[in-house]
């Protein structure tokens, strides 16, 4: 059993928490994925571990479709220091609007949504119409 990483800075139990939770797998689904000896308790405690066993983070890698180093590399430090240095809000020189304006109509949406419902409610009464039509047509035929 050895070790992935020598990296003291890097958790690689939080790593695999952070990704799971990432793509919304929930430590039930990730411990059925990894066979009849898991359950959530015990992946509970291996995302407590700092350092994960090669063998068992290939597997989680695997299930989780992310490269291995993904977990063995990431550093939250120098991501949140790269994201706050691309993504200053004081500095919009990147052109991005990090205060988008939503230009949101409530009154207009809910008339769109009822113009939808009662159009929904025409064809339904049509075609109950041509069912009743359908039916009376059988039964006068017999």
């Amino acid at each position: 059993m050895t070790h992935a990483n020598a990296n003291p800075k890097i958790h690689e139990g939080r790593n695999i928490r952070r990704f799971r939770e990432m793509l919304a797998i929930k430590q039930d689904t990730l411990a059925f994925q990894l066979g009849q000896d898991w359950n959530q308790q015990k992946v509970s405690l291996l995302e407590q571990k700092e350092k994960i066993d090669s063998d068992i983070l290939e597997q989680i890698a695997s299930i989780l479709k992310i490269p291995a180093e993904a977990i063995q590399n990431f550093d939250e430090e120098k991501a949140v220091t790269i994201i706050s240095n691309t993504f200053n809000t004081h500095d919009q020189s990147n052109g991005m609007n990090v205060y988008p304006t939503i230009y949101n109509n409530p009154v207009e949406e809910i008339r769109k949504l009822h113009d939808e419902k009662m159009d929904l409610y025409e064809r339904m009464l049509k075609e109950k119409d041509e069912m009743i039509g359908r039916l009376e047509r059988l039964i006068g035929r017999e």
